[in-house]
């Protein structure tokens, strides 16, 4: 993407979340003259359903991951993305039945019928603004065939309706943590970490900040210890017993200051990915039984949605290309490691278990690969 028409598409994204947020329809333009009308499943109402027909002159699909219809054993394949029909059309039953794994009761039994979404087309993209949205992954599309939507700028702008490129919403991780920026920057002295400078940094839509902590003064010329940590309300915050987070975000903080400077990169990313409601809503799905990383995948999300583009980007600004990464997890490695220009080694950062995350840390060793 050039560089000069990278606000543009951040600002498309930015504001098409903002409204998906808010149950409100989004208007999609995919390759070849596409489109959808587009509305977060979990904001389905019976009203939304009609509004979708009515605009769009089709009947309304439901766009979800290949992961959730292969918990509901509704098919597999090999996309990443399918499309759900229903005979008799689609209800907010159907679609809250679907989506949404903690629904009571259970999926009904509706004659549903899949197709294989394209990996690059408008229901693929109409999921991934739904990720992005911190929403659950899936949304109700509606294929545009409305007779006066030929200049489709047009018509969304009669309709009050904001118009988002597919390629855009592809693109969107990449392209902010491209457009990282630092904007802030703060001396906060730490327990037992005194020497302690915060700097913020922003992408250019103005969306979530990522944060470097940086404790003494490591040198760009040497290794730097570094610990790449994921937010964590319930755990940095509350101290919630059920993970690790605390313990690994403090113990890092310890390390680092003995050592005598090293890199803290807080990173918005909660849940491994997901946002913190969804990690909520795993939470009540770990409590039925489900390990952590199936329960994320009940709800439609890859066992881990994290990405460490941003990551890389901070370091690379703050000019540091050695890492010695505080981390049990090989996978982080691997995807530093991949970003390009850095040097990476894994020092270990292991924490004692408690009877609330036992299970937990089990589940990261046996099936995440993590390394005790």
């Amino acid at each position: 993407m050039p560089a000069s028409r990278e606000p543009v598409s951040l600002l498309a994204v930015h504001r098409a979340v903002s409204e998906m947020r808010r149950g409100r329809v989004v208007a999609i333009r995919g390759s070849g003259g596409a489109a959808v009308l587009v509305q977060a499943a979990e904001a389905a109402t019976p009203q939304v359903l009609d509004e979708l027909a009515a605009l769009s002159h089709a009947e309304p699909v439901l766009a979800i991951t290949a992961r959730r219809a292969s918990v509901l054993d509704l098919g597999h394949s090999g996309a990443k993305v399918v499309r759900i029909t229903a005979e008799g059309g689609m209800t907010t039953d159907i679609v809250r039945d679907i989506a949404d794994p903690l629904r009571d009761p259970p999926p009904g039994t509706a004659t549903l019928s899949l197709a294989d979404a394209p990996a690059y087309g408008c229901d693929s993209a109409a999921v991934g603004l739904a990720k992005i949205a911190r929403l659950l992954p899936a949304a109700l599309t509606a294929e545009l065939v409305a007779p006066d939507a030929d200049d489709l700028a047009a018509w969304a702008g009669r309709h009050d309706l904001l118009l988002v490129d597919a390629g855009d919403i592809f693109q969107y991780e990449g392209t902010a943590a491209r457009t990282l920026r630092p904007v802030s920057e703060a001396r906060v002295p730490l327990p037992n970490a005194e020497d302690t400078r915060i700097i913020a940094f922003r992408p250019h839509d103005g969306g979530l900040e990522h944060l470097a902590i940086i404790i003494g003064e490591p040198s760009v010329e040497s290794p730097v210890l570094t610990r790449l940590h994921s937010e964590c309300f319930t755990g940095d915050l509350l101290g919630s017993l059920r993970c690790d987070c605390g313990d690994q975000l403090h113990g890092a903080i310890r390390e680092i200051a003995a050592v005598g400077n090293g890199i803290l990169l807080y990173l918005a990313q909660e849940g491994r990915g997901i946002g913190l409601v969804n990690k909520l809503r795993a939470y009540e799905l770990q409590d039925q039984g489900f390990d952590t990383m199936a329960a994320n995948e009940q709800l439609g999300f890859d066992a881990d949605e994290r990405v460490y583009l941003p990551a890389a980007q901070m370091l690379r600004q703050l000019g540091f290309k050695r890492i010695r990464l505080m981390t049990n997890n090989p996978d982080k490695v691997a995807a530093l490691s991949r970003q390009g220009g850095f040097e990476v080694d894994r020092v270990p950062h292991t924490f004692p278990a408690n009877r609330h995350n036992e299970t937990y840390l089990r589940t990261k060793a046996v099936h995440g690969g993590h390394l005790f």
